[in-house]
């Protein structure tokens, strides 16, 4: 980037008032507002002068650039750039980092070389851009086909070596070198793996050294923020691209470090589970030893045991014990299974299907209830109405046998409903008015559990 040297301190004056400026410290005497401390050590503010002046100071060198304060807003700063002929203005913000768009930086001269960079691509390669998704390389034939090729290799091969000795994916540099692309069709070959959809958690990147967008093949430029990573499979792509990257992430164990408080069909897709592990295995541990456990459900187990079982998940995942050897109170289990479904970001009853569930509640008419209970439940995710299945299955083997644990399905709606369906929006006066539509909607989906799915 070309930097104006006639814009430097000890020969030039103040635009606003025509003194001469002796240092940082004299440019910032010259402004009525303090904002960074860097943009003063960096001699580039030069008071409050007006679009013009900055034209004048900017017009004899491309790319060279000064922060001024707006004559129109007093107090609100901005960046004067030089591109293309013309004279850029961009409204400055500081929040710890320097910003006039998403991307932050350290020091505003790194905030002009993005930018700079950035118009140059987008001003000489307009055209090219717009066209780069129109052909990706994500789903063209030829390429999908030799990713199939090398991970049917990999995979006999990695058969073969598993007959001699197990394989340690920590210490194989190999597997930690295939891309997300090749990941994904290696996956998309198991006939034991769960096809459920699920979108790619997509978040802004910074990439370090050259990288080619895996959507269209293309180099993401920039000094920072590049483009965006899915977070749970580890896909990079442009921010363009990733408005049409199919919802096939297929999440990476690596990448999620947890098993409570993470994303259930995430959690089911890493570990190729139709439901997430804590569900069967509560449940089955429960099912062998506490279905006649007066107050199932209802009565809590220790806090912190339960809290022992939440860090075992976590920490070993489905092999961790909760046997009765570890934990002989089979309210600890159930604690632990129900604290599960609190702590998921998106519950099993999906946000996006709430209001149709309430809905459903609120009809009177039982046969016409039941029906739109069963459309409602068509709108969840293939992993929640698996997991929801499942558990209503388990629910209505703890109702028949009532006579011993005392827990009836309008009980178990009671404790269920809060736990497995929240509003959209938290507000406690909502939550207050829908518990008992919460409720009516477990106990029917435990009672017609045969008929519903």
């Amino acid at each position: 980037m070309q930097r104006n040297t006639s814009l430097q301190f000890g020969n030039h004056t103040c635009i606003s008032c025509s003194k001469k400026l002796r240092g940082p410290g004299e440019s910032y005497a010259h402004g009525r507002w303090r904002i960074d401390q860097s943009i003063m050590e960096g001699s580039k503010f030069h008071g409050i002068i007006s679009r013009e002046q900055a034209d004048a100071l900017l017009c004899s060198a491309e790319g060279s650039y000064i922060i001024r304060e707006s004559q129109r807003q007093p107090g609100c700063y901005t960046l004067a750039l030089r591109f293309g002929h013309q004279t850029l203005n961009y409204r400055l913000f500081y929040d710890g980092k320097h910003f006039v768009g998403e991307k932050r930086f350290e020091s505003i001269h790194d905030l002009v070389t993005d930018g700079l960079i950035t118009l140059y691509i987008e001003t000489k390669a307009a055209e090219y851009i717009a066209k780069m998704t129109t052909n990706p390389i994500y789903e063209h034939v030829g390429y999908t086909s030799l990713l199939k090729e090398k991970v049917s290799r990999r995979l006999s091969r990695s058969k073969n070596e598993s007959k001699k000795a197990p394989v340690s994916m920590e210490g194989n540099t190999s597997v930690e070198k295939i891309t997300s692309l090749v990941r994904r069709a290696a996956l998309t070959q198991n006939d034991n793996h769960c096809n459920y959809e699920k979108a790619h958690n997509f978040k802004v990147h910074t990439f370090r050294g050259p990288h080619w967008c895996e959507y269209c093949a293309n180099f993401m430029w920039g000094l920072i923020a590049q483009g965006v990573r899915c977070s749970d499979c580890g896909l990079n792509v442009h921010k363009q691209c990733s408005k049409y990257v199919p919802s096939d992430c297929q999440p990476d164990l690596k990448r999620i470090k947890k098993v409570y408080s993470c994303d259930l069909t995430t959690l089911v897709k890493a570990h190729n589970t139709p439901r997430p592990m804590v569900v069967d295995m509560c449940i089955q541990e429960i099912e062998s030893r506490g279905l006649t456990s007066e107050g199932l459900y209802r009565v809590s187990g220790f806090t912190e045991h339960i809290e022992d079982v939440k860090m075992s998940f976590d920490r070993d995942g489905d092999k961790a014990d909760i046997s009765c050897t570890t934990y002989q109170d089979i309210n600890i289990i159930a604690g632990a299974l129900k604290l599960y479904f609190r702590d998921l970001p998106i519950p099993v009853i999906t946000y996006d299907s709430y209001s149709k569930f309430i809905e459903a509640a609120k009809i009177s008419n039982p046969d016409e209830r039941l029906e739109a209970v069963h459309e409602s439940l068509m709108l969840l995710p293939p992993a929640h109405y698996e997991t929801l299945r499942f558990l209503m299955i388990h629910l209505k083997k703890v109702t028949q046998n009532e006579k011993e644990n005392l827990m009836s399905a309008e009980n178990l709606g009671i404790v269920f409903g809060p736990t497995l369906m929240r509003p959209p929006e938290e507000n406690a006066l909502t939550s207050l008015n829908d518990m008992r539509h919460q409720k009516q909607i477990v106990q029917i989906l435990i009672q017609n559990e045969d008929v519903l799915f």
